[in-house]
């Protein structure tokens, strides 16, 4: 009698910030709840700053970080410009054994990878192309219990409604100023404190310093917990413990993280504009699921958003050879 067929080996490979490599392992992982796999992180740099360069003149050979060499994985899941170096040439180096997707738009010809899954609102198409509304994540209903049970002492005991703010920053298109971040942080704790409940809130590594200090000095007092850095990241513990989520405008990922719990998600404005965001949010918007902050934390039920299990669902018909 012949053994169970051995696991899948799943790479996921990203620059290693939480962002990108978020969307390469919360693939990876929703391919292994529906199929045995091993899913191991790999993390790129670029020596001599040849990162910043266009993909095709960067030489493999400069690579630093995790180890990438034979035995290949069986899928290949990247994300980010500093893979592409390496996600456009797997193919040709396992000899067509690795099946490769890249999460985002690539910037670089389809037909480098097997499968693209990029967000609905970057308008990518292509036969191999399985666009999904936001960013894959690492979202299940029990990453969140687990999260929340370790946080608990401290959460169970605040007031209800609990609110989360997760707070991005400056990015190409957007920026935090203080003057702005202060108001945002008025209105945010006008609003809690109507409702007498708690506020829960964490910033991410774009937070500008300023924005941070003056949100943290505008919300001093507050019944909750503003997270200064120290210690385990409580933020999957707040998506979880919350009954409604404010996420600024600027992030594609923590509004789909907010949207895959199926509570109530809000839009806080940020100084800029992007075009491709702003179809995002419509798109959610369209669905149900967010809408601009005005004051109240009720919203409409909404099924919680599950684009990573079905662009893995897809991934895997794909890898079994079926249109």
């Amino acid at each position: 009698m012949s053994g169970a067929p051995r696991p899948l080996r799943i790479w996921a490979v990203s620059d290693g910030r939480a962002g990108i490599e978020a969307q390469v392992l919360g693939l990876g992982e929703a391919i292994a709840r529906r199929r045995p796999a091993l899913v191991a992180p790999k993390r790129i740099a670029w020596r001599w700053g040849l990162g910043r360069l266009p993909w095709r003149l960067i030489p493999p050979a400069a690579r630093a970080g995790d180890p990438i060499a034979a035995p290949w994985p069986d899928i290949w899941i990247g994300a980010g410009r500093a893979t592409l170096p390496l996600s456009t040439r797997i193919l040709a180096w396992s000899g067509g054994k690795t099946f490769v997707v890249q999460a985002q738009d690539p910037k670089a010809p389809l037909a480098r990878f097997d499968v693209v899954v990029p967000p609905t609102h970057d308008g990518l198409s292509g036969p191999n192309v399985v666009p999904i509304l936001g960013a894959p994540n690492r979202i299940t209903p029990e990453t969140l219990a687990l999260a929340q049970a370790r946080f608990a002492e401290r959460l169970d005991a605040l007031p209800r409604p609990r609110i989360a703010l997760i707070v991005g920053g400056r990015s190409k298109a957007h920026d935090l100023p203080a003057d702005h971040a202060r108001r945002i942080a008025r209105d945010v704790r006008t609003a809690v404190e109507r409702t007498g409940g708690a506020l829960m809130v964490s910033f991410t590594r774009r937070t500008p310093t300023a924005a941070r200090e003056a949100m943290t000095a505008a919300l001093a007092g507050l019944a909750g917990w503003i997270w200064d850095g120290a210690g385990e990241n409580p933020y999957f513990a707040f998506l979880a413990a919350a009954d409604a989520i404010l996420v600024t405008e600027d992030s594609t990922n923590l509004a789909t993280d907010a949207a895959a719990t199926g509570k109530p998600v809000f839009v806080l404005p940020m100084k800029g504009h992007s075009a491709k965001l702003a179809r995002f949010h419509a798109d959610l918007a369209a669905q149900g699921i967010a809408a601009p902050f005005a004051g109240a934390f009720e919203a409409p039920a909404y099924a919680p958003l599950a684009e990573t299990d079905r662009a893995a669902q897809e991934i895997l018909l794909r890898y079994d050879g079926e249109p």
